[in-house]
């Protein structure tokens, strides 16, 4: 309590200072409001600092698609609740965790839209595109850092009401949802190509390695020279890396459990149902924070927190494989 007195002593002893110098009467204002930011900055950071729940909806008695967009909206709507990474006055501006995570979620979105406006919402490739999913996937293609002219919040804003006039229109019956089985794995696919992004990105921090074969060109014999890649990670990129990965596999479990709802039947038909849920249940064990994200090397005794949520993506990704066979046959 004493070091806290003193702490407030000075702070008002630095006031009555500017209140009462009387040279220099201009630069009080200035200094004040320097002051007050970096007074206000620790708060407003610790109060940012901040990562969503899990949440599920209730899909009884709702038409196909409904809970589907609906977890997307929501998705959305918690996102842009404080959205950090265009900040550029902002004392979040000193954070970057909470950013690389809602990155990683925006991505996914992304994704999930985009298969939404080509496939889900049409029966064949021949349909007309439904403009409601079309401006969707525009608005939210806009560029994250974007800060004005327009902001990149309000084009995602922008986003989720369309996907809410799509909602509408499928609650209305004037707009198609179509949980095919060939739609579910092509969303699959979709879901396993960014996972298979994030997990290189992952797999590229550990300091012992600094080049590794690339898959594209290895066993080609037409590519000329070296057939390796330099991947070593700038070790502040490192969190970076980390958290984005979790903001991608909090968005995958999400819409999991939107799958999980709206394609129930073929699920169950195929058999799948319980190998989605322990899909599920490993994409919950992504969501753990770390006081930080060490990157020790294999033998060391700390932790390579990249490597351990590696392991865990990377068993996602074989699962969703064999949900896509499942599914195939």
């Amino acid at each position: 309590m004493s070091v806290l007195k003193n702490i407030l002593d000075a702070i008002r002893q630095f006031f009555v200072f500017l209140f009462t110098f009387k040279p220099f009467n201009w630069y009080k204002i200035p200094l004040i409001i320097v002051l007050l930011y970096f007074l206000a900055a620790p708060v407003i950071m610790i109060i940012n600092y901040d990562f969503p729940e899990f949440f599920e909806n209730e899909p009884n008695g709702k038409k196909p698609g409904v809970e589907f967009t609906s977890m997307l909206i929501r998705m959305g709507d918690d996102m842009l609740t404080a959205w950090l990474p265009n900040d550029l006055i902002y004392p979040t501006i000193f954070l970057d965790n909470p950013q690389n995570f809602q990155l990683g979620e925006l991505e996914l979105n992304r994704y999930v839209i985009r298969v939404l406006r080509d496939k889900l919402s049409r029966l064949r490739t021949t349909d007309e595109i439904n403009k409601n999913c079309e401006q969707a996937y525009y608005f939210i293609s806009n560029d994250p850092e974007k800060w004005i002219f327009p902001s990149a919040e309000s084009r995602y804003r922008n986003a989720f009401k369309e996907l809410r006039k799509y909602r509408e229109e499928l609650e209305k019956g004037s707009a198609s949802f179509y949980p095919r089985v060939d739609n579910l794995i092509e969303l699959l696919d979709q879901i396993n190509s960014l996972l298979g992004g994030v997990n290189t990105r992952l797999s590229h921090a550990p300091r012992d390695e600094t080049y590794t074969i690339s898959e594209e060109t290895a066993g080609d014999q037409f590519i000329q020279g070296e057939k390796v890649v330099k991947v070593k990670v700038p070790w502040r990129k490192i969190d970076d890396n980390f958290y984005y990965a979790r903001g991608v596999a909090y968005g995958i479990r999400q819409i999991m459990v939107a799958v999980k709802a709206d394609f129930k039947e073929v699920l169950e038909l195929k058999k799948s149902m319980e190998l989605l849920d322990r899909i599920i249940e490993l994409l919950d064990y992504c969501q753990f924070e770390p006081i930080y994200v060490a990157n020790g090397k294999r033998g060391s005794l700390w932790a390579n927190h990249s490597l351990e949520l590696l392991a865990t993506t990377e068993d996602i990704r074989q699962k969703i494989r064999s949900l896509q066979g499942m599914l195939e046959n």
